[in-house]
């Protein structure tokens, strides 16, 4: 089991840039899969990007390609979102996960294990 914990969100001006982090615990952070996905009020959750377990394969949402950066840390047991050139719309409630099982990388039911997430604003 694994348990994840979200810092970095904040509130930032259009264009500007956000560092997400994801704390892991556990001794087997290498074993999981992880993502990160956001949800905005009112919308469904939407997959952001995601890493697998080497960090050798890399998926990202066609909304933020060029402008999001996800990368883990085995030896340190995180995973980072760096955030750059922010638009409005990608304001919501950033949230990491990990999946243990193989499954497609974008869809919420691959994960099993989800942080609390964290608010990310982006003003006009």
């Amino acid at each position: 089991q694994v348990q994840l914990v979200e810092s970095g969100g904040g509130l930032v001006q259009a264009g500007g840039s956000l560092r997400l982090s994801c704390a892991a615990s556990g001794r087997t952070f290498s074993s999981y899969a992880m993502a990160w996905f956001r949800q905005a009020p009112g919308k469904e959750r939407e997959f952001v990007a995601a890493v697998s377990r080497s960090g050798g394969i890399i998926n990202y949402a066609d909304s933020v390609k060029g402008r999001f950066t996800i990368s883990r840390d085995n030896a340190k047991n995180m995973v980072y979102l760096q955030m750059n050139s922010l638009k409005p719309e990608d304001t919501a409630v950033y949230s990491c996960a990990a999946s243990v099982r193989v499954g497609p990388p974008n869809i919420p039911l691959t994960y099993g294990y989800w942080g609390q997430g964290t608010q990310v604003t982006v003003s006009s």
